[in-house]
């Protein structure tokens, strides 16, 4: 499997079984439709520079992760929900076919005025080297 895609799928996995039972709905793919329940979790572009020498690839992947909520209110919430997911990737050391490292992180809170409610807009720029 493709280092991207190997990676892709363990946040994936892993953001769902975090948030199941909580009403925190996690996407891919595509945006949620109009009326999906916040706060949503959505795995959107990813970006891989890999490099190869004689016996194996190495390099990284830039995975976005954005979190929205609708009440600007609870800025804590969703300050915890991108801690959390923070925490779920410092602690991937390695899928089926690669060892992984989260070596950045960047982190954005934002208002989001694209609806017709006021929402709070959470980005997550995380790098993760592999081997």
């Amino acid at each position: 499997m493709d280092p991207q895609q190997e990676l892709f799928t363990k946040l994936l996995l892993e953001l769902k079984k975090k948030y199941q039972d909580t009403g925190i709905g996690v996407h891919d793919t595509f945006l949620p439709p109009d009326g999906t329940p916040y706060p949503f979790v959505y795995l959107a572009d990813s970006i891989q520079d890999d490099q190869a020498n004689k016996t194996t690839v190495f390099g990284a992947v830039s995975q976005v992760i954005h979190v929205w909520h609708n009440n600007p209110k609870q800025r804590g919430t969703l300050s915890k929900i991108l801690l959390e997911i923070k925490d779920i990737c410092y602690k991937i050391g390695e899928t089926k076919n690669f060892g992984w490292n989260l070596v950045r992180v960047n982190q954005r809170i934002l208002s989001d005025t694209t609806t017709k409610e006021p929402l709070m807009h959470g980005v997550l720029e995380l790098e993760f080297t592999f081997n």
